[in-house]
């Protein structure tokens, strides 16, 4: 057997087994991420299969892949009426929030480690960022639903702060490594440069991506999906390249691409949620090979008492500060706190130190991914009852039926149907046909535009009807009715 036959076996196994894990993440209430990283450990040098893998550039380059396509399809499932309201407090959490998450980490690290203070910051600007789409696949799990105001602001700022976290450790490190090359207002100035640069690419990306799909016309509705990858990654290089947070752009051009109706939306959401599931594994897997299990017990006592400072002060402190103006509640801001979960991020970040040839390097690494693995089990498996504890429940009962009008349409059931001359059909509004509830004309193409059908749009013929029906023989019998009336000799 081939070496590359080999990997490809090894990778194919490992990728199978990530996804029936999962189940248990649903069944016991332990998150994905932290069953991710389990098996890559499993599988690395120090596991069972014994893979040796030590290539930090490499798990570095997937990790920002991986980032990029996460970002935009959080961005791209993020409704913007629902994160509005929150914005401000959103944003102020997802940049002050996550500075003075870092500043506290930073005081505990520095008392309890042989660390400067610089050196301190940096582990807290690592491990500042929040990953709470672990939070959300664990509360969907277990059926439950937060309060209107919380949901949209944690899905806000696990979508934002990645960006401040990334800009403050490549900031620190900077710093550190070439103190006489840098200077404050040099960095403060490329803080608001990137973030100014990231946000107007990322709007403009964003705004014309709906655009172009609706006017592209292709031939072939699998390329679609094709086109938004090589979209993406154009609009994170090129805010890379003219100086901006390419993060930012990704995550903001999902936000405002989602905001407008375009062809293949519900099924283009689906492929980025699927894509963005496959980065998550590839990353963990990655992230979890690149560990040496056997390294961490020397971190351990160290690492629980830094993951115990952010858990109950740092982050605590970060989150209340930011929103004391706000019109949160104490249990509110508590649970807010508690929702802290360190995931991929962080690890991520903890791999940049060792390109950068940093001496404490391996110390930082080994205790960043320790406190995501205490950080994932502790707050991740007690989510629910906290929840419940905190009384931030919402009182509907409708989250289960939220999950299900998001989630993608299927292409098996989507039909193209066109109609004919002397339609049965023709000159008659889509509210006159009374149609089944589950069969339902989602677009009209007519000419060369695109017509989003209302109750009183009125059909033409030779409109092609962009149809959802889930039976094939109610599809068939409802299409008997829309034929021309048969003559009759």
């Amino acid at each position: 057997m081939s070496s590359i036959e080999f990997y490809l076996l090894i990778t194919a196994f490992l990728m199978l087994l990530s996804v029936v894990a999962s189940k248990l993440s649903n069944k016991f209430g332990i998150p994905s991420l932290f069953i991710f990283l389990g098996l890559g450990m499993l599988a690395g040098s120090d596991g069972i299969l014994g893979i040796e893998f030590d290539n930090v550039e490499l798990a570095q380059n997937i990790g920002t892949l991986a980032l990029i396509f996460i970002l935009f399809a959080g961005g791209l499932d993020t409704v913007w009426k629902s994160i509005k309201p929150i914005l401000k407090n959103g944003l102020i959490l997802a940049t002050v929030g996550v500075l003075l998450t870092a500043f506290f980490v930073a005081l505990c690290v520095y008392y309890l480690l042989d660390f400067t203070f610089l050196e301190s910051l940096l582990l807290g600007a690592i491990i500042s960022s929040t990953d709470a789409a672990a939070v959300f696949a664990i509360l969907r799990a277990k059926g439950i639903s937060l309060k209107k105001k919380l949901s949209p602001l944690l899905e806000l700022e696990s979508g934002s702060n990645d960006p401040m976290a990334i800009f403050l450790t490549v900031a620190i490190l900077q710093i550190i490594m070439l103190p006489e090359s840098t200077n404050a207002t040099e960095w403060i100035f490329k803080f608001f440069l990137q973030f100014l640069i990231g946000g107007i690419l990322g709007y403009l990306f964003g705004y014309l991506l709906p655009i172009i799909l609706n006017r592209i016309h292709l031939t072939f509705c699998g390329l679609y999906p094709v086109f938004t990858i090589g979209w993406v990654l154009l609009l994170f290089s090129s805010a890379a390249l003219l100086g901006g947070n390419g993060f930012l752009a990704v995550y903001m051009a999902g936000i405002v691409a989602n905001t407008r109706e375009f062809v293949h939306k519900k099924n283009l959401i689906g492929f980025h949620d699927g894509l963005s599931w496959i980065m998550q594994i590839a990353v963990f897997l990655a992230l979890g090979l690149l560990v040496f299990p056997s390294q961490l017990p020397d971190v351990a006592l160290s690492g629980l008492a830094i993951a115990f400072w952010l858990m109950f002060v740092a982050r605590p402190a970060g989150v209340f500060i930011s929103t004391m103006f706000s019109s949160f509640s104490f249990k509110e801001k508590a649970f807010i706190s508690w929702v802290g979960l360190r995931g991929a991020v962080p690890i991520i970040l903890a791999t940049y130190p060792y390109l950068q040839g940093f001496e404490k390097s391996n110390l930082i690494f080994n205790i960043v991914f320790f406190i995501v693995l205490f950080s994932i089990l502790i707050q991740g498996t007690t989510l629910p009852l906290m929840a419940k504890w905190l009384k931030v429940e919402s009182k509907s009962k409708d989250f289960k039926g939220e999950s299900v009008i998001a989630s993608p349409l299927f292409y098996h059931t989507l039909k193209q149907f066109y109609i004919e001359e002397k339609s049965r059909v023709i000159g008659l509004s889509i509210v006159e046909l009374d149609l089944p509830a589950d069969f339902l004309i989602l677009l009209i193409k007519r000419d060369n535009d695109y017509i989003k059908p209302t109750g009183s749009t009125l059909l033409e013929e030779n409109d092609m009807l962009l149809i959802q029906c889930n039976s094939e023989n109610k599809y068939k019998k409802v299409l008997k009715t829309f034929e021309p009336e048969k003559k009759v000799d």
